[in-house]
C-alpha cells in the first residue's frame, strides 16, 4: 500500500536514526543527561612549561578525578600568542568533547585586532583561580624595586620579556607605561617557561612571571623579585616581603584568571555537564595541590556568571589595549 513503509524498512530506519543520534561527541542517558563519548581533548594554547600549561594539565587531571571514567588528554597548540590554540577550538563548534585551558588572552587577543574571533564564540564553563604576577630580574641587576625599573626606563632602554605579544604581560607593562609615562622595549616569547632562561641569559632585563613559574629561581637567589601586581601582598610566606606595585608608587594592579572554555554551539545538556564537572574539580586534592604548589588563589565562577565576568573584564581592558595598539 502506497504511503506506508513495510515494517522491516521502518524498523531499519529507526535503528539508523538512533545510531545517527549517538554519533555526536557524546551520548545522553535515559534521563536526558549528556556525557562525553570517548576521550576528551584539553587544548592548551601555549607551549609546555608555562603557567597556562600547568593550569591546563592540573584541570585535566582534576576533571578525571571528579568524573570517574573520564579521560582528558592535554594537547599544546602554541603559536600566535595563543591565537592558534583558540582557533583550533573555534573549529570544534558544537563538539562537547573539546575544552580549552583559558586565561586573559581570550580577551586581549580580540581587543588587539589580531584575530577575528571573540569571547562570544566560545562557551564559558568555569573560572577556577587567579594568578598574580611578579616582576623579576637577575640577581646582579641594579634594580631593587619596580620603581627602580620605571626610573631607568625614563632615562634609557629597559627590555622586558612577555609571554605572548598580547597576553597579560603586555597588559601590565602597558598599564605601567600609561601611568608612568615610560616606554619599554618589548621582547615576546611563547610562554612563561621561556622567560626564565631569557632573564638568566641576559636576553631581557625584566620579566613578569607567575609565582609558580619562578619560585625555584627566587629560592635559589638566581632571580630577584621586585614587586607584585596584585591589589594586596601575598599571604604566602615566600612572597610576603614583596611590595605591591601600588606601594611603590605605580598605580597598577591586574591578575590572570585560570579556567576553561568549551566550543561554541553546545546545547544546554553539554554545557551543564561541564559546569557540574568543574564544580567537582575544585573539591579534588589534585586541584588544591596545584593551587598550593603554584601560589594561586581559588576564585570560582561557573557558566553564565563566568560569562558576565569576561564581559566586565573585556570592557575594562578595551581602553588599555586600544591605547597600546
Amino acid at each position: 500500500m502506497r504511503g506506508v513503509l513495510p515494517k522491516r524498512v521502518a524498523a531499519l530506519l529507526a535503528v539508523l536514526l538512533a545510531t545517527a543520534a549517538c554519533n555526536g561527541s557524546g551520548a545522553a542517558d535515559a534521563g536526558g543527561a549528556w556525557k562525553p563519548r570517548g576521550d576528551v581533548r584539553m587544548i592548551v594554547p601555549f607551549s609546555a612549561g608555562g603557567g597556562s600549561d600547568l593550569a591546563g594539565r592540573a584541570i585535566a587531571g582534576a576533571l578525571e578525578k571528579a568524573e570517574p571514567g573520564l579521560k582528558v588528554t592535554v594537547e599544546n597548540r602554541e603559536g600566535g600568542s595563543g591565537a592558534v590554540g583558540y582557533s583550533a577550538l573555534l573549529g570544534k563548534k558544537g563538539n562537547g568533547n573539546y575544552l580549552l585551558a583559558t586565561e586573559n588572552a581570550i580577551l586581549s587577543l580580540p581587543l588587539s585586532g589580531q584575530v577575528t574571533f571573540s569571547r562570544k564564540d566560545f562557551t564559558p564553563i568555569a573560572k577556577l583561580a587567579e594568578d598574580g604576577g611578579i616582576l623579576v630580574v637577575k640577581k646582579d641587576a641594579p634594580y631593587k624595586t619596580c620603581a627602580d625599573v620605571v626610573a631607568a626606563a625614563k632615562s634609557g632602554r629597559v627590555s622586558v620579556g612577555m609571554s605572548g605579544a598580547y597576553g597579560v604581560d603586555n597588559v601590565i607593562f602597558t598599564m605601567i607605561e600609561q601611568k608612568s609615562g615610560v616606554k619599554f622595549q618589548r621582547v615576546p616569547f611563547e610562554s612563561g617557561g621561556e622567560l626564565v632562561p631569557a632573564v638568566l641569559g641576559g636576553q631581557i632585563q625584566v620579566a613578569l612571571l607567575n609565582p609558580g613559574e619562578v619560585i625555584g629561581q627566587l629560592k635559589s637567589g638566581d632571580l630577584r623579585g621586585l614587586c607584585v601586581t596584585t591589589d594586596k601582598r601575598y599571604t604566602y610566606p615566600e612572597f610576603a616581603d614583596l611590595g605591591t606595585a601600588k606601594e611603590q608608587g605605580i598605580d597598577v594592579s591586574y591578575v590572570q584568571f585560570r579556567g576553561f572554555l568549551a566550543p561554541g554551539g553546545l546545547d544546554e545538556r553539554e554545557s551543564a555537564y561541564w559546569q557540574e564537572a568543574a564544580k567537582g574539580v575544585a573539591k579534588t586534592a589534585e586541584f588544591q595541590k596545584w593551587l598550593k604548589d603554584n601560589y594561586l588563589q581559588q576564585a570560582e565562577l561557573y557558566g553564565p556568571a563566568f560569562g558576565t565576568y569576561l564581559e566586565q573584564l573585556d570592557t575594562a581592558l578595551a581602553p588599555v589595549l586600544k591605547k597600546s595598539s
